[in-house]
């Protein structure tokens, strides 16, 4: 059979179909450049998770890496709320007392006979309808005692931390074991690393281990607590405008906790 030959109407459309196709591959490549370059800068958002770190002199001496797990994890405000309700309620003491019927002083002889008289019938004295009686269900001295389970205790502290770490309110100190115990050595410190000369900032130092000589500088300094990294919990973290931390207490933090049948 004879071979048609292209016209040029034909020739167009194959040209136009090789500049579509041409326009669509440098959209798809400009697309994954796009893909790559917002990859690239969601990688480098890890930065985010990395602290300053304190000398004792008040100067940066370099940076702390925070763990995501542990610093980056999504915040539960409900759990959060939770946690320092029942945080909250086990700190009260419910002093408050009455004395019922049995307790008050007064006769308990009847205080005329039960009938006859054309009044409403009584035994003693120290009935709650009378003045000076005893008080109904009036309070009593108690505990009352919330719990949270462990699972939910962690993962509230997981988050308190995690909202810190997203308000950029935590810090990290090195070198403060070697403090002198003076109240003026750490007062000038933390208000180099708070930024605040008056001193209405508080802020929460968690340390590894014992450290009586840092307790006892920070113990006249208002708003300033430590608390060593086994007994930290969400509400002292959220109750502080500032954390403080170790290097070794982020490691300590970092570390899985055995369980009894482990050890």
């Amino acid at each position: 059979m004879p071979v048609k030959k292209a016209t040029s109407s034909g020739k167009k459309e194959i040209s136009k179909k090789a500049t579509d196709v041409a326009s669509l591959r440098a959209t798809a490549k400009q697309s994954t450049q796009t893909k790559k370059t917002v990859t690239k800068l969601s990688v480098s958002r890890s930065d985010k998770l990395s602290v300053p770190v304190y000398s004792l002199t008040g100067r940066i001496s370099g940076t702390l890496l925070l763990p995501k797990e542990i610093f980056g994890v999504n915040v539960n405000k409900t759990l959060l709320s939770q946690a320092v309700r029942v945080y909250l309620t086990n700190q009260k003491t419910l002093l408050g007392s009455t004395k019922t019927r049995g307790e008050v002083a007064g006769s308990t002889a009847k205080i005329y006979r039960q009938k006859g008289t054309g009044r409403a019938r009584h035994g003693a004295i120290r009935a709650p309808i009378f003045v000076g009686g005893g008080i109904v269900f009036g309070p009593k001295p108690r505990k009352v005692r919330l719990s949270l389970p462990k699972k939910m205790k962690k993962a509230a502290l997981l988050s308190a931390l995690s909202a810190k770490a997203a308000d950029k309110s935590i810090v990290g100190i090195t070198g403060i074991e070697k403090a002198s115990g003076k109240t003026k050595e750490l007062f000038k410190v933390l208000n180099k690393i708070t930024g605040d000369s008056k001193g209405s900032k508080s802020a929460l130092i968690v340390i590894t281990g014992k450290a009586d000589n840092v307790v006892r500088a920070v113990r006249n300094i208002p708003g300033i607590s430590v608390l060593s990294v086994n007994l930290i919990n969400a509400y002292e973290v959220l109750k502080h405008d500032l954390l403080i931390l170790k290097k070794e207490a982020v490691q300590e933090l970092s570390k899985p906790k055995q369980s009894k049948e482990q050890k």
